[in-house]
């Protein structure tokens, strides 16, 4: 390296977080390479207090302040600070493997016109036990395509394509989204081999009822790329359109039991039950069956499809008017300028 050259990073790490306990340790199991650069987006709504971050560590991460906006927005501050070609991005609560440097320097060996890589999770389950209706949810995101709770993307991608939709305020569809518009800009996507650990979260009985505001961003989605969505992003579609013929059923039977209509009220609430009663036998069949896990599953299955129902009209009216994301950048001129940025790369590391 020439005497007085500026120091480029190979790599830059961001982590957003809303200080969960889990942050040191994650900090603490990074690679500890100088020429990579860590950077944690602080999006607490309350950041009178300093981050817990590792003594050890405290001389290297940057630390940003976010707007408490949520994730989208906490990692757009990131990797707009960033100044490495790769931007890796992972969530605050999981753990990297020992081997998780190495691997993540063979991960990003790829070829150009690879835009994003996606690190591989495992979440432990329970031994001694089934898994609950939680611990199973947190675990579908094995299955996950995309997702950020470690996903490296190259920032030319990145820059193509405006980064994520901070219309998202959750940490639910955000990096599907993104995913999505990487491609469509002429990017591809991989799978790589480096490994992370993501605990299963401790939660609340009413986990699960929380949860539905997603289905606010469900319908941004409807909004945005039309009824194929789930198919264009590679993601579930889940029960909603049952959770809203149970919604309709209840709401028939209590209009037709005040209006005296005695058997279509019956019959209402009969496709109500079963529909309910279905519901609730699905999640409890696979789970613990203790008394705990049976009468929050019974309570949740009623609630929830109303609520999910509910959220999804509340996003449905609230994003009436929502357009895509245009693309800033075809992916030929971001690789002009991908070009570019390795000849200056030979000026820094040479």
């Amino acid at each position: 390296m020439r005497p007085g050259a500026p120091v480029k990073p190979d790599v830059s790490i961001v982590v957003p977080t809303l200080g969960r306990a889990s942050l040191p340790a994650l900090l603490a199991a990074l690679p500890d390479d100088p020429d990579w650069e860590v950077i944690v987006v602080d999006d607490r709504r309350d950041q009178t207090s300093p981050l817990n971050l590792p003594a050890t560590l405290s001389a290297y991460p940057k630390v940003v302040s976010g707007q408490g906006a949520g994730p989208a927005a906490a990692r757009n501050l990131g990797w707009r600070v960033a100044r490495a070609p790769w931007v890796v991005f992972l969530d605050d609560d999981v753990l990297p493997e020992p081997d998780w440097g190495q691997r993540l320097a063979t991960d990003l060996a790829v070829a150009d016109d690879v835009g994003g890589v996606q690190g591989r999770l495992t979440v432990p389950l329970p031994t001694h036990r089934r898994p609950t209706d939680w611990e199973r949810s947190t675990y579908g995101l094995v299955h996950g395509r995309w997702i950020t709770a470690d996903m490296a993307y190259r920032r030319a991608a990145l820059e193509a394509v405006g980064g994520f939709d901070e219309r998202f305020r959750r940490a639910f569809r955000e990096d599907s989204e993104l995913a999505y518009r990487v491609a469509r800009a002429g990017w591809r996507l991989v799978r790589g081999e480096r490994r992370v650990v993501h605990p299963v979260r401790p939660e609340g009985p009413w986990v699960s009822v929380r949860v539905q505001r997603g289905n606010a961003d469900d319908a941004l989605l409807r909004r945005l790329y039309g009824p194929r969505w789930p198919q264009l992003l590679s993601v579930a579609r889940g029960r909603r359109p049952l959770h809203a013929v149970t919604t309709a059923a209840g709401c028939v039977a209590v209009l037709c039991a005040a209006s005296r209509l005695t058997w279509p009220a019956l019959a209402a609430a009969a496709g109500w039950l079963g529909l309910t009663a279905q519901f609730a036998v699905a999640r409890v069949k696979p789970g613990p069956r203790t008394p705990a896990e049976l009468t929050s599953m019974l309570l949740t299955s009623a609630i929830i499809p109303p609520l999910a129902t509910a959220q999804w009209l509340r996003g449905w009216i609230r994003w009436r008017h929502a357009r895509p994301i245009s693309p800033l950048r075809s992916r030929r001129s971001s690789m002009t300028e991908l070009s570019e940025q390795r000849g200056r790369a030979d000026v820094y590391f040479s």
